[in-house]
């Protein structure tokens, strides 16, 4: 059996952005914790390759993004983003930090939309050493 390739994760980067959050991701993040979000389990700045994800859904492939007000000037380097995200197997959607400062009951209800189109994960592979039933 092939062993998956072993990736090493920025966690001193992750842990920077995680303390140096913006305040729509501090309003946020206490409604996706703890698996709140119908049943989800989020991960604040997860790594996917060169980029950190704002809240990453592992299990459903989502990556929640939250723009601020310079997004405008990082519309290209976003795309480019998105689309290795895509390429990865992820669906990305952003929101902006008014919206989760205006309207943040409509952002999780869109969230949890989204999460009801992804597929479901594929059953766990079997353990090593028990027969199958």
């Amino acid at each position: 059996m092939k062993r998956p390739e072993f990736r090493e994760r920025n966690t001193e980067r992750a842990r920077s952005l995680r303390n140096n959050a913006s305040l729509a991701e501090k309003r946020l993040w206490p409604k996706l914790s703890g698996s709140k979000l119908g049943g989800y389990k989020f991960t604040r700045q997860y790594q996917i390759g060169p980029y950190f994800g704002d809240f990453v859904c592992r299990s459903a492939k989502l990556v929640v993004e939250l723009d601020g007000s310079s997004h405008e000037l990082t519309y290209t380097i976003d795309a480019k983003r998105t689309m290795f995200l895509e390429q990865e197997g992820y669906a990305v959607i952003r929101f902006t930090n008014m919206d989760v400062r205006d309207n943040l009951e409509g952002v999780l209800i869109e969230i949890e939309r989204v999460l009801a189109l992804r597929p479901t994960p594929g059953p766990s592979r079997r353990r090593e050493g028990r027969d199958e039933l």
